[in-house]
């Protein structure tokens, strides 16, 4: 039978599957039964064989790493990159069930909302005692410059997260508000990606919910913030270091938005701009994704380097709208949750629909009392954390293992800088470990965005899986993994997509202007691509003729030196590190501009890396390092010609190219200065058309052997040869030219007048001009080009 035997006669991947005692499963009903919803997955997975599941999972797997889907973690002092650790099997949920759950975090959520206006409008609730000072004043999250600060739209709150658990009673309650900056939107979008990939067969026919829409009224809503269809709307983000930077680019792609750093706003006028290589452009709405003190160093927390002077200013005068408003992390204070319940009938006319986890603070003293009566069901921790219950950074103290006598001392003395918190026990949900479903605790992160019609709940979200039954490795800092989130409807659903119906003829968009720092990661990507292919291109050359003479030694080998020491090279290393330290450099500049840079070259990068690295110390010199070192180089050009290819003809491709043109004319003017200077070794002249890549162009041109004019000629002057000297300026010139203010009415640039005076000189000099001295002139013109991009676009 294909795909393996028959279901019956292999045992079934849910055999010796046993959930917790007393804890509820969300695959197995109370009586040991498969719940409906989960019988059609548990009937696909067993229908699969080991081979078939290895290769459904195997796709998932396969997209994350192509699309270099990660996030960073810190330890030991170091940040690391790691593969986003997916958790294959999906989590179901009822739509019916989904519904309550929206129904209730809507209404959280217009509940913070309320108390956010409050504690930075009139603070009625602090003046009357429903809420204690000392949890608002001395909050480093409650930002006082903010007091009094209304949000030019009107709302405070516009992106929230929840995270959710589900109590030992089956019901679900809120265990942490995300209020501040909430992460893992864009992670829920791989996780649907990459899970609809494993289960392609499956999916199709489910009937869940598509998480599309969700995004597209956020992105309209936000469009609607802004003043016209012209006006700039940006995601700020702490930059590449951060641990879902990865996330940031990808939403950023995804909705079409500017990604910008600090350094990329000021602000003039108290409007907020951005830097760009058009001049200083007006941001509209800023969807923030770094915490609210680091924003602005000015009036917040000076010890900032990610933040923008005067952004409170720029805020202050309505002239933007944030997402969310600085100071919205006070909501995400762990004792908070003790004042929700009883705030809630007052200020949304309602009680809890759905309940957080039970929580004290222990400045009250019935709350003192209660931890003391029940000590065995507690957990003790910082009042203003905002991390979650369960969390083991937060070296959280359970109640029972203090003595009675600490336990009373400590709750007297500090009894209000504590919470006090009902021990967490979370629900299950099957995980595949080596090929059978195991129970596995989990949490649920829930989105809503504010549209036009209210509160949007994303339709599913993501869940975070434990490695174990220990709920404190639930994080993936700790090891944790992440699961999409599948909510099932009894009837199709919509496909819907990002594209909204046009009710006229739409404008096309004009480009948003590009950051300066964007341009200058670009100019520098080209540089180090073209500068890696440099080094493989002479390398090959190398070991070639090493390969051909069978030793080291000898006089053309030797007339490798000058361009090995300009370049940076140990030729005793068959793939050199200066090619791998400029695939790192080059991969670092792609990675600041992941929101403009094409997914496929980005993967295409990487895997040249990846090769290069493991090539490195199994390659042996001469022929085996030649073929080697050919792979890479048709690897590189597969990268010039996605980027060259399918990339926008906007102002960011012309820093990338930019930056592969002057790198290039740089060195085909050092490779000639050395090469065909007239004390160079026998040889040295085919080396040149061979490492220019210009032996058949050569051949065709002229009919007998090279001379130093010929090479000259060929790769110095002719305009027609796209390895050629000249042909780098011309193309240099062109896309200079059409630079923002390089012509301004005739009025050149200082740098589109000095790229027409090397044009100039190029164009109008001969074979014989081009001295050994000259071309190193040249080659030192052609570098004080960088120094002029610089100062005209990039500084």
């Amino acid at each position: 039978m294909a795909g393996g035997p028959a279901p019956a006669m292999r045992r079934s991947r849910t055999a010796g599957y046993r959930p917790l005692p007393g804890v509820p499963d969300e695959m197995i009903a109370p009586d040991g039964t498969i719940r409906p919803l989960w019988r059609r997955m548990v009937a696909h997975l067993d229908a699969l064989s080991d081979d078939d599941l290895t290769r459904d999972l195997s796709r998932a797997d396969r997209h994350l790493l192509d699309s270099g889907v990660f996030y960073r973690q810190y330890g030991g002092g170091e940040s690391v990159e790691r593969p986003w650790p997916l958790s294959h099997i999906p989590v179901l949920l009822a739509e019916e069930e989904w519904s309550r759950i929206s129904r209730a975090l809507r209404q959280r959520a217009d509940l913070l909302e309320a108390v956010m206006a409050d504690l930075y409008g009139p603070n009625e609730l602090v003046a009357s005692g429903r809420l204690p000072a000392a949890l608002v004043a001395g909050n480093p999250e409650w930002l006082r410059p903010l007091v009094g600060v209304r949000p030019r739209g009107g709302h405070f709150l516009h992106f929230l997260a929840f995270e959710l658990g589900r109590g030992p009673d089956g019901e679900w309650w809120v265990l942490a508000d995300r209020t501040q900056a909430p992460s893992g939107a864009g992670y829920a979008l791989e996780n649907r990606v990459a899970t609809a990939r494993a289960f392609s067969e499956f999916y199709p026919d489910e009937n869940v919910h598509r998480l599309a829409g969700f995004f597209r009224d956020f992105r309209d809503a936000l469009q609607g913030q802004a003043r016209d269809t012209d006006s700039r709307i940006a995601i700020l983000t702490p930059g590449p270091m951060n641990e879902t930077y990865f996330e940031h680019a990808y939403i950023a792609r995804y909705l079409g938005f500017a990604l910008l750093e600090g350094d990329d706003l000021g602000v003039a006028g108290d409007r907020l701009m951005v830097r760009t290589v058009q001049g200083m452009r007006q941001v509209d709405v800023l969807w923030r994704r770094l915490d609210a003190h680091y924003a602005d160093p000015l009036e917040l927390n000076p010890a900032s380097r990610i933040g923008t002077p005067g952004m409170v200013a720029a805020l202050r005068a309505g002239s933007v709208t944030m997402v969310n408003c600085l100071g919205s992390g006070v909501l995400e204070t762990r004792a908070l949750m003790a004042f929700l319940p009883q705030l809630a009938p007052e200020l949304v006319r309602a009680p809890l629909a759905m309940p957080n986890i039970a929580t004290w603070w222990c400045g009250d003293p019935s709350a003192r009392a209660a931890v003391r009566a029940s000590p065995r069901r507690m957990v003790l921790a910082d009042a203003l954390t905002t991390r979650l219950p369960f969390d083991p950074k937060d070296d959280l103290t359970r109640a029972v293992g203090l003595p009675a006598d600490v336990l009373d001392r400590r709750l007297a003395e500090g009894g209000g800088d504590l919470v006090a918190q009902e021990a967490v026990t979370l629900s299950t949900t099957p995980a595949l470990v080596e090929g059978r479903l195991v129970p596995r605790p989990m949490t649920l992160r829930v989105y809503l965005a504010r549209t036009a019609d209210g509160w949007a709940v994303m339709p599913g979200g993501f869940a975070r899986i434990g490695t174990g039954d220990d709920v404190s490795a639930i994080a993936m800092q700790e090891g944790g993994a992440a699961a999409d989130v599948w909510v099932v409807s009894p009837c199709p659903v919509p496909a819907i997509t990002m594209a909204r119906q046009a009710t006229a003829a739409e404008k096309r968009l004009v480009p948003g202007g590009l950051p300066a720092r964007a341009a200058d990661n670009l100019f520098w990507l080209g540089r180090y691509a073209e500068r890696a292919e440099g080094v493989v291109r002479l390398m090959r050359a190398y070991h070639t003729r090493l390969a051909e003479s069978g030793k080291a030694g000898g006089p053309l080998l030797a007339g490798f030196d000058p361009l090995f020491r300009q370049m940076g090279i140990d030729p005793a290393q068959a793939i050199p590190q200066r090619l791998l330290d400029n695939l790192a450099a080059a991969i670092g500049s792609a990675s600041s501009v992941r929101d403009r840079f094409s997914p496929d070259a980005w993967s295409a990068l990487h895997d040249i890396d990846r090769t290069a690295r493991a090539m490195a110390p199994r390659v042996a010199p001469g022929d085996d390092a030649a073929r080697a070192l050919s792979r890479l180089l048709r690897k590189l050009a597969g990268i010039s010609g996605l980027v060259h290819e399918n990339m926008y003809r906007f102002v960011g491709w012309r820093f990338l190219t930019i930056g592969r043109l002057h790198e290039r004319a740089m060195g085909t003017a050092a490779l000639l200065a050395v090469l065909c200077d007239p004390a160079a070794p026998e040889g040295a002249l085919d080396l040149a058309i061979e490492v220019g890549d210009s032996v058949l162009t050569h051949r065709r041109r002229f009919s007998f052997s090279a001379s130093r004019g010929t090479v000259i000629d060929l790769l110095a002057l002719d305009p027609l040869n796209p390895r050629a000297l000249r042909h780098q300026i011309d193309s240099l010139r062109e896309q200079v030219d059409m630079l923002p203010a390089a012509n301004d009415h005739g009025a050149l640039s200082p740098l589109a007048r000095e790229v027409l005076r090397l044009h100039a000189k190029l164009a109008t000099t001969d074979p014989d001009s081009l001295t050994t001295d000259a071309l190193w002139q040249l080659r030192g013109r052609i570098a004080a080009l960088s120094d002029l991009l610089t100062a005209s676009y990039l500084s």
